[in-house]
């Protein structure tokens, strides 16, 4: 993990530096301020981290637990801000039952225009540099709440590395058909992960991620 953080690093710099180089004089007398990252399994709503140190979100949405199980992997080893992306009508087991073309899940993503309404958005997602994306993939693509996700936040030119799971289909095209909605960001390629796979494989990726220099 110390290649990762070190490519994190050469990252963050020059945001560091540009901020900084604009930033309004800071009162030494002042008391510093800072955030505590939200546990993996109650939070809803992220806070910033710490300014002085990696700016990093893992959001996701999970209707099973899968998705959510290696969001999770990842705050706890990044030591991120994690936010679940929820919508405002929970998905049932009869909305998931993909046998049937009458389900909620295949209707939405049957349907361009389909974006299902979300219970809210981080604080400030301006304020990230690297943002981790998770979800499943349904049919091929990812769910429409992520569509409404995206484009409910302005992530600026953040990094932003997709991840999904599912039981058999790759990631394919799911995150390109995602970029136009975050079209300032610096998109990365992404990774695709069965339900069960385990922590090793899952920090395995994350020590081979390639991040861009600037």
């Amino acid at each position: 993990m110390k290649q990762f953080f070190a490519r994190l690093a050469v990252l963050l710099l020059a945001g560091t530096l540009s901020a900084c180089a604009g930033a309004e004089p800071v009162n030494s007398a002042s008391e510093p301020q800072t955030f505590s990252s939200p546990e993996a399994s109650s939070v809803s709503q992220a806070e910033p981290a710490a300014a002085e140190g990696p700016r990093i979100l893992v959001a996701y949405f999970s209707a099973t637990g899968n998705t959510g199980r290696i969001a999770g992997i990842l705050q706890s080893e990044l030591d991120a801000d994690l936010f679940a992306i929820q919508p405002q009508q929970p998905y049932t087991d009869e909305d998931l039952n993909y046998s049937n073309d009458e389900c909620r899940a295949n209707q939405e993503q049957n349907d361009p225009a389909a974006r299902p309404a979300i219970t809210g958005t981080p604080e400030d997602p301006g304020a990230y540099d690297l943002v981790f994306l998770g979800y499943p993939i349904w049919w091929g693509g990812a769910p429409k709440v992520v569509y409404t996700f995206l484009e409910s936040c302005d992530f600026g030119d953040a990094v932003i590395v997709p991840f999904c799971t599912s039981g058999s289909s790759d990631i394919g095209s799911s995150a390109e058909d995602l970029q136009p909605l975050a079209d300032k960001a610096r998109w990365q390629a992404g990774q695709r992960f069965s339900g069960s796979a385990s922590e090793a494989e899952v920090l395995d990726w994350l020590e081979a991620l390639e991040l861009p220099a600037e």
